[in-house]
This record gives structure tokens, sequence and C-alpha cells, in this order.
């Protein structure tokens, strides 16, 4: 996160958006397959476009998490990366034995008009941006557009996003689509140069009313980036005028859960949706944030769910990071590993947050009800809402210094509560 009134080592995209006038690409995945695939697809397109590509993701989420992917090998990247391309770029390098000019002085008579110069190359970037994951796809089989639309093929609430948030909001989507609300969710992935032809291609026809979620903070802007790209974009096409308002989620890597996608949805349900809002937060200084119902869930019963308590450098994170692996490797099961802790690290509160199921697990956000949760350290019960973390029936294992006829007795009278509940 940009430092603003304070310094966070959690990300959001407040470092990306401070890019936008680099003239970059910029490209952004949303999972840890798709940050493995990107960079690819990102090496590939930059050497057709001749335009740098800035691949950028969830760092703090995707950087943390330990999730079970399909691998690229050697014979997929020479596939994606033709010699005589990469030999051509070699030849544009800067040498001695054939110089050239870069990087001139030049006055008002020519600057503006060499400027503009740069135009058919950012016109051209977007086909071949995804001439790029076309061709990747004939070698994979893993499909991927500029923008990518799921939801209901005539939906009329649909939120735009980019980034791991996307998939929060995509299960949401396949929820409520399921109990046949009409809805949808806009994944951008090519987020420069913004093609308003494929940005308008994958909108539905049928929607009326548009979120849009950005994971940055403007002050003083009539509104934050993503947001003004696409109002920009409906407004450059002219032909559809659904509402569009613009909200804030995830800054500094704060949650954003199932439950926060339903709050918007239902937001553009209403008959006057707030134009700005924040979700994910308590408002009560500017009144912006949605009203959002905790206990709503999506989580499949099929996928095991853990939460393991630890003090940081006791080895908690370590041997879960092993588990983890060793379930992703060695068994048929998708899993999930993340991991929580502060800048303090040692000596602060671990939390671990595992997953693991018959299918890929797509939930970029922390585990609140499992089937299992491990507390190693005992006083931690009393410090930490531990056992808020168990589902009714789950396992609690508690590393105890107190043998097993005595720790009852050492627990609280609110822990013995909640347990005997």
């Amino acid at each position: 996160t940009i430092a603003t009134h304070a310094l966070s080592i959690f990300g959001d995209h407040s470092d990306v958006m401070a890019c936008r006038q680099t003239g970059m690409a910029m490209l952004a995945s949303h999972t840890v397959q798709q940050a493995h695939d990107f960079a690819l697809i990102a090496q590939a397109a930059t050497l057709t476009s001749r335009i740098p590509v800035m691949h950028f993701f969830d760092g703090f989420r995707t950087s943390h998490e330990v999730s079970r992917i399909e691998a690229l090998d050697d014979d997929d990247l020479r596939a994606m990366l033709p010699d005589h391309l990469i030999a051509a770029h070699r030849r544009r390098a800067l040498s001695p034995d054939h110089p050239v000019l870069r990087g001139s002085a030049q006055n008002p008579d020519v600057f503006f008009q060499a400027r503009e110069a740069a135009n058919t190359f950012y016109l051209a970037c977007p086909g071949l941006m995804q001439q790029a994951m076309d061709r990747f796809a004939a070698r994979t089989g893993r499909h991927y557009r500029l923008f990518d639309y799921a939801g209901h093929p005539h939906a009329e609430r649909v939120i735009v996003i980019m980034g791991s948030g996307a998939e929060t909001v995509e299960t949401t989507v396949e929820a409520l689509v399921a109990q046949g609300e009409r809805v949808g969710v806009l994944k951008v992935h090519l987020y420069r140069p913004f093609s308003v032809e494929h940005f308008i291609g994958a909108l539905p026809a049928s929607a009326k009313a548009i979120a849009v979620l950005d994971r940055t903070k403007e002050p003083g802007a009539i509104g934050d980036p993503l947001f003004l790209d696409v109002v920009a974009a409906l407004n450059e096409d002219g032909r559809r005028h659904p509402k569009v308002i613009g909200g804030r989620y995830g800054l500094a890597s704060k949650e954003f859960t199932p439950a926060m996608a339903k709050a918007v949805f239902d937001e553009l349900s209403a008959p006057t949706p707030k134009a700005h809002f924040t979700v994910g937060i308590l408002d009560d200084v500017t009144g912006q944030s949605l009203t959002v119902d905790p206990e709503w869930s999506i989580e499949p019963d099929d996928v095991v769910r853990a939460v393991f308590f630890g003090l940081g450098a006791d080895g908690t994170v370590g041997a879960n990071k092993n588990s983890i692996k060793i379930i992703g490797e060695d068994t048929p099961n998708f899993a999930q590993g993340y991991f929580v802790y502060d800048s303090k690290k040692s000596g602060a509160v671990t939390i671990s947050h595992l997953r693991f199921g018959p299918r890929p697990i797509r939930a970029p956000y922390l585990i609140r009800q499992a089937q299992f949760v491990a507390c190693h350290q005992f006083d931690f019960l009393d410090k930490y809402d531990v056992l808020g973390h168990a589902a009714p029936g789950a396992v609690v294992l508690l590393n105890s210094p107190y043998g097993a006829e005595d720790t009852w007795n050492h627990l609280s009278a609110v822990a013995q509560q909640i347990l005997l509940e």
C-alpha cells in the first residue's frame, strides 16, 4: 500500500494506480494460477506489441497463499515465445556496435507530434494481447479474455472488479444465480490500454445497474480510477445508459468476503443506490458503508476448513505450509493455505487458514467457520476469539500445559460455555 496517513505492509491497488501514467500495458491476474499463466502471456504480448507490460496481482494475498496449480513446462514457454521475436528484441538493445539515439531532448515544435506517433502501438495492443491469450488457450486449454464475464447471460446487476476480489464476486454470483437472481461479474484483466470495444463486448446488454469496485482511494477525486474508466467507456460507446455506482473495498488487504459482494448486489437493487460507497468497514464518519450480513456464507460442505493459532516463530506456519503442500501434491485434493501475521512477525499471533477438497479452491478470503481449530498457545483462548472460528461440532485441539484431567478447570468460564454450546 502506498503510504498515506500511515505505512501498511499489506497490499491493495494504490501502487498499481500510481503507475497509470507510465504508458506501460497493465495486466491483472486474479488467482495464483493466473499469476503463473499471465507471466508467460505478458512476455509473449510484449514481444509482439512492443509495449512494456506490467503484470500485477494482489501481492499480499497471492504471495502469501499456497495453492495447487497446473504448472507450465519449458515446451509451453518455447511455443509461446518465437525465436524471431526474441532475436528482434535483442537487436533493439543498446550497443556500441550499432549506436542509435534514445532519450533525446525535444522542444514544443516536435514533442507533441512525437508523443502522438505512439498511438498505433497502443491501438494494436489489446488485439495482440488477446491473440497471446488465444494462443495460450490453444496450448493449455485455459481460456482468458481481456474482460472475462461470468454470471447470468441476461444479468441486470453487474459488478466490475479486478484482482483477487474477482474470484470472491464470481463464486457469490454463482450462488445467487442458482437462487434465481440475474447478476453477473465483469473481471478486468487488461487494465491499460483500456479497450472500450472489448469492455462493451463483454458487458451484458441487459445490465441496468453496475457497481465498480476499486481497491484504492483517490481523495478529492469525483471517483476512483476503475470507476471513472467504466463511466468513460460507457459514455464513449454511447449506446447504453445503465446506472453506475462506485465503491471501495479491501484497502491494505482488508477482508473482502462473499457476504460483502452480496451487500453490493443488494445495494444495486435499491431504488436510489449510493453513488459512492465502502464495503468491509463501518464508516461512522461519512456514512458511506454498506450493511453486511456476516453470517451469509457460500463455503461448500465437502471442503475441509482448518484454522491454526500460533505464536510467531513457534513453527506453526512452517508446519502448516508443509502439511498443505503434502495434501496438494500427494493426494487427489486441491489445497489452499493462507497465513496471517502482522508486521511484528516473531512474538505476535499467527493464524493459518487451510482448505482442501475435491475441486479447485476459489476462496481468496479468511475462514470464518472451521471444522478444525488448533490453538498452540493456551493463553490465546482468553486473548483472542479463537473459538469464534469454530463451526458447530468442530474439533478443537488445545496445546495445554496441564494434564487432561486438569485442563478443563483452567479454562475461563466463557471458553467453557462456548465449548459446551
